[in-house]
């Protein structure tokens, strides 16, 4: 049977002079894979490599094995040994040498830093893998500024934020050393909405503020906003996630000390409240308006959203890592770059994007991390 020719009309997305059969997959690929990710390189092995892979950590809702299966079609000498339990075993994993991948979710604590020096003399190589979710629940959520509806606000700034639930601070961290250029004074507290710009009736009244207790969200949200410093607003209020492991075990009924009564029954009937949480959290809740956030003064804010959370417009986006063990000036294991260069490619980051878990990375930051493998 005589093959009929492709119809122009069936194919009016792409210039005709570039409709060649050749092409035809690549240019499908790159409509699936959407602007973010079409300009990520395809993964080309450097080398054949063979042997075991360890992961320990976390399997970042099936996205690990995902890349596992997706690595293996390009280079099937490799085997991975994967123990997945959580993302607080990933550090603790290369400290002990049980692993050679630590697959987390968030950031590394101060202690997981400083046991891992101690151990190797050195820092643990971390690598940006893919962007936490924006309303995805769970999955390293980015912090969203809320206030009740009727607040005028129109936008802040990160250095607004930090004025508004910070407090004053002789340092802060960068990794584990307590650095004096993050320290400021008193004089850059924020505590009244006048010294937000809001006049008339708004000029004198307290901003009262709302937040996360401790948990990975908070920790992140210190060390973006809050240069890693741990001194708060001395009015500001704790809630943990409603519905989660951190609920005490007197409060499971009610959970009053939950972020979803947090935002409904006390910042929707505040005006003069602010609060930070994350968007599975607000999901359904009446009253509450979403402050866009300026990464500084001369920037435009940006309002919270899955496209400004994927383009990493939005400042407070979260990471997803994978943590591994290099000790500076040597070369990496050659199987751990391949694998990471795959995760980091075009291929691997479609995974994500189809997974849905995450959020894949924009094809620059991509370059920058897989940059890191040389």
């Amino acid at each position: 049977m005589m093959t009929q020719p492709v119809r122009r009309a069936a194919v009016s997305w792409r210039p005709a002079a570039i409709l060649r059969r050749t092409l035809l997959p690549v240019a499908l690929c790159t409509l699936l894979a959407g602007p973010a990710q079409a300009q990520l390189l395809a993964y080309r092995p450097g080398e054949q490599v063979s042997g075991t892979i360890r992961c320990f950590g976390f399997g970042l809702g099936g996205v690990l094995q995902q890349w596992e299966e997706g690595f293996r079609k390009f280079q099937p000498g490799v085997r991975f040994d994967d123990r997945l339990p959580t993302s607080d075993a990933a550090i603790p994993a290369l400290v002990t040498g049980v692993g050679d991948l630590g697959p987390d979710g968030g950031e590394a604590t101060l202690t997981e830093n400083l046991s891992f020096f101690e151990v190797y003399g050195y820092m643990p190589t971390a690598i940006t893998v893919a962007s936490g979710a924006y309303d995805v629940e769970g999955k390293s959520n980015g912090p969203v500024v809320f206030v009740a509806k009727g607040n005028p606000i129109k936008s802040l700034t990160m250095q607004q934020l930090d004025g508004i639930f910070g407090a004053e601070r002789t340092a802060g961290l960068h990794g584990f050393k307590w650095t004096p250029a993050e320290a400021r004074g008193a004089e850059g507290n924020i505590r009244t909405w006048g010294q937000l710009g809001l006049t008339g009736e708004w000029a004198n009244q307290p901003i009262q503020t709302y937040g996360h207790g401790p948990s990975g969200t908070a920790r992140f949200f210190q060390w973006k906003v809050l240069h890693n410093g741990d001194k708060w607003n001395e009015n500001y209020r704790e809630y943990v996630e409603t519905g989660s492991k951190q609920i005490a075990d007197e409060d499971q009924a009610q959970q009053s000390l939950g972020a979803q009564h947090m935002l409904r029954d006390e910042l929707a009937k505040n005006p003069y409240g602010i609060a930070w949480s994350v968007m599975p959290q607000a999901k359904g809740i009446e009253g509450l308006r979403v402050v866009p956030v300026a990464p500084d003064a001369g920037t435009p804010a940006v309002l919270p959203s899955k496209a400004s959370f994927e383009d990493r417009s939005y400042p407070l986006v979260r990471n997803i890592y994978i943590f591994l063990n290099r000790k500076p000036g040597t070369p990496l294991d050659p199987k751990l770059r391949e694998f990471l260069r795959y995760v980091l490619s075009r291929e691997g980051q479609d995974i994500v994007r189809r997974n849905g878990s995450y959020l894949a990375l924009p094809a620059d930051l991509a370059r920058e991390e897989a940059s890191k493998l040389d």
